[in-house]
């Protein structure tokens, strides 16, 4: 009943609204996503049904949903290429995720790492949380996208989405396409302050949009070694150097690496020359960013028009599901 992969491609990403978006987020989900607009048709949500299996503070969700919106056309997103919208404004999606649930092998979730990840660092072994995977399957599935942007240490939500399409698919016909995902190798894993994958979760993260002062308070907080100011210093083991890394040309990085080797090179040189790039980089979107806030009105339309494009697409696969199953 759908085309298959054969289709041009249609690229689905989505982000949680559970807290401010960092340097992380930017080089693993946002800059990519941007990037791939111009690529293909492009459809990106915030999650915020998704939000609700860790969130429970209902005007800090608003608050969160509110940030994620700007952040994203700030640093880029073009709502003329992107179909941008609130998860929760495609009530489809929902329908579809019970379609999907009553055909998900249980054994399948149970090998799922995300619902062993949250329980082992504390949030409650709750039904949402165990079958996130279905209602990311309906959200993939439900726009019939064939490409899915995704870190390496993401891949298994794109690879159950695959087994439960191809067992609906098998079960009740051709209904949904079979989506790839796609792995950013080119992008390393982001450090925090501490050294670990920056994380909201591990309070390591650098802000994109917060507060001048107090990101230069956080750069100067970033570990490392304890090599003596009069000693060389290995650069590719530096958590600093890593991020600046992120953010300078070739020849920059190659430059303070040979600087990193000379005696009397300092750790806090290394971070006010990243802090600077940061600055310098984030600074035009910083004051787009401050340029939206004040027209929500825009933002707003922005969103709705967003999930007017994607509620025309599940609606046809919804309906496609529903006479598959025989509830049409």
């Amino acid at each position: 009943m759908m085309m298959k992969n054969c289709k041009p491609m249609r690229i689905l990403s989505g982000i949680q609204p559970s807290g401010k978006l960092h340097i992380g987020n930017y080089f693993g989900m946002m800059k990519p996503a941007i990037e791939l607009q111009e690529q293909g048709e492009a459809f990106l949500f915030i999650a915020d049904y998704h939000a609700l299996t860790t969130v429970n503070d209902a005007a800090a969700l608003r608050t969160m949903v509110k940030d994620v919106a700007l952040d994203f056309l700030a640093a880029g997103l073009d709502p003329s290429k992107t179909a941008f919208y609130r998860q929760s404004d495609v009530p489809e999606v929902q329908e579809l995720a019970w379609l999907l649930s009553v055909i998900t092998p249980m054994g399948l979730l149970e090998r799922c790492h995300s619902y062993k990840d949250k329980t082992a660092k504390g949030f409650a072994a709750t039904h949402g949380l165990f079958a996130y995977p279905v209602l990311m399957a309906a959200d993939i599935l439900s726009v019939q996208s064939t490409v899915v942007p995704v870190g390496r240490d993401q891949k298994q939500h794109v690879e159950v989405t695959r087994d439960i399409a191809l067992k609906f698919n098998n079960q009740f016909g051709e209904v949904f396409t079979i989506p790839e995902p796609s792995i950013r190798d080119s992008v390393a894993v982001v450090p925090g302050i501490d050294g670990q994958k920056m994380s909201k979760s591990y309070g390591n993260t650098l802000e994109i949009f917060g507060e001048l002062g107090a990101l230069k308070k956080r750069v100067m907080q970033i570990v490392t070694d304890s090599t003596p100011l009069e000693e060389p210093k290995n650069p590719d083991t530096c958590n600093a150097f890593a991020l600046y890394k992120l953010f300078a040309t070739d020849e920059e990085a190659a430059d303070l690496a040979a600087r990193y080797r000379t005696a009397g090179f300092g750790y806090g040189t290394a971070k006010k020359e990243l802090l600077a790039k940061i600055n310098e980089h984030f600074a035009p979107m910083r004051e787009k960013r401050a340029e939206l806030e004040k027209n929500p009105d825009f933002v707003n339309e922005v969103l709705r028009q967003g999930a007017e494009k994607a509620r025309a697409e599940t609606r046809k696969t919804l309906q496609a599901a529903r006479r598959a199953v025989g509830l049409e």
